[in-house]
């Protein structure tokens, strides 16, 4: 089970470099397993502060699914950093206009919070 995190302030979209299970290296919303115990909620809060060094506030979900949910969060505090992990490659502010970091997957996902609408 998967939990991410869409962090958006002043026109801008937290996303993570990360290699990811099939092996490539995406730009990606910070998110990352469901551990036991936890909600999809614990823990994309948690996914987000280990991979980005901010604590989000979950404001609503944007999908939801049985295995993979994604919540749209609000910054409350934090400093940028980046894990001490050899899967994350860099984290970055992302204009929300900017093609060039967004996929098929991710793409979607930020249009829904630009056109305001929720995908379930």
């Amino acid at each position: 089970m998967l939990a991410q995190g869409v962090v958006i302030s002043d026109g801008k979209v937290l996303l993570v470099k990360q290699k990811v299970k099939r092996g490539d290296i995406v730009w990606n919303y910070p998110g990352g397993g469901v551990e036991p115990g936890e909600t999809f909620e614990q823990a994309c809060i948690r996914e987000v502060l280990e991979e980005t060094g901010y604590t989000v506030k979950i404001i609503k979900p944007l999908i939801q699914r049985k295995e993979k949910q994604a919540f749209l969060c609000e910054l409350i505090s934090g400093t940028l950093t980046i894990e001490d992990d050899e899967d994350i490659l860099a984290v970055r502010w992302i204009d929300l206009q900017d093609d060039m970091y967004f996929d098929d997957v991710s793409r979607p996902v930020v249009e829904m919070v630009i056109n305001n609408r929720e995908v379930v």
